[in-house]
């Protein structure tokens, strides 16, 4: 159809240059240059929505009407004992499989999706951010989007797979937040809050970021794959130690990582991690 039209145009303009009229002639390129460019728009208005702001960015993202996370082949490698060549080689592939795996999600809610950065470091570094969060193996910087993970000696000699994909996965959650508007919401919302009220934001965002990693986690355990029982050892560790971690209690409780983490990974479904319409008692 679009071809059609275009040669339409072409049509008007031949047969008016041939009755000498140079002036309509231009008009009329103008006129179809216009259309073409009105014709664009609106097929990008259909393609992408604005990303929501205010509270509802966060209670009624259209993430959450995209249903399940489609099956990805990923298929990072191997990751043997003491390469941090092969360890550098697994993040990026894993970063590949979030980056295909989100994307896919994000046109079927018609958002605007951009890929994070990656940054590998064997040290603790700073970030437009501050300063590295302690205890923390990896975090998610929105300021650069950019997602910082550590390759430490410990993770060089008793290398986990899965446990090391998960982690990508929640950092990347951080970002799926980011780019589709809900931390349009959380981050004002956090900024003015105080005490128990700010706390219980953040547990928001960190337990809705570690369902999306179980969402993802569920989608590649064909390929990646995610053993059964490894996978339940996982859950098990974050329901018993879970918050052992953190000094406040800003990334909830281990039974509540527990069940977002089940709850993701059961539904492989966003529209399963809103933890932001949910009663306290399921964030706590």
């Amino acid at each position: 159809m679009k071809k059609l039209s275009s040669l339409l145009a072409a049509g008007v303009i031949v047969s008016l240059a041939g009755a000498g009229t140079a002036v309509a002639e231009a008009n009329t390129a103008k006129a179809a240059a216009q259309n073409v460019a009105q014709v664009t728009q609106a097929q990008q208005q259909q393609t992408t929505t604005a990303v929501p702001r205010g509270k509802a960015a966060a209670t009624h993202n259209p993430l959450y009407k995209t249903g399940r996370l489609a099956s990805s082949n990923c298929r990072p490698g191997s990751l043997p004992r003491g390469s941090t060549a092969a360890y550098k080689r697994f993040l990026s592939r894993v970063t590949n499989c979030l980056n295909k795996s989100w994307a896919s999600q994000f046109r079927k809610a018609r958002l605007s999706f951009s890929k994070p950065r990656l940054r590998i470091t064997t040290r603790k570094l700073s970030s437009p951010c501050g300063r590295w969060v302690g205890g923390a193996d990896g975090y998610y910087c929105s300021s650069n989007r950019t997602m910082y993970m550590l390759i430490t000696k410990t993770q060089l000699r008793n290398p986990d797979p899965i446990g090391i994909a998960r982690l990508m996965a929640h950092e990347y959650g951080h970002h799926v937040q980011a780019i589709s508007g809900i931390w349009n919401y959380y981050g004002p919302a956090y900024n003015r809050a105080s005490g128990s009220a700010r706390l219980q934001l953040s547990r928001r965002s960190e337990l809705q970021a570690e369902c999306f990693s179980s969402v993802f986690m569920r989608s590649v355990r064909d390929t990646l794959p995610v053993d059964s029982g490894r996978w339940s050892q996982i859950v098990d560790w974050f329901h018993d130690h879970g918050h052992e971690g953190w000094a406040q209690n800003d990334h909830g409780k281990g039974p509540s990582q527990a069940f977002w983490m089940k709850r993701g990974f059961s539904s492989a479904s966003p529209g399963s991690c809103n933890t932001w319409r949910v009663s306290s008692r399921y964030v706590a």
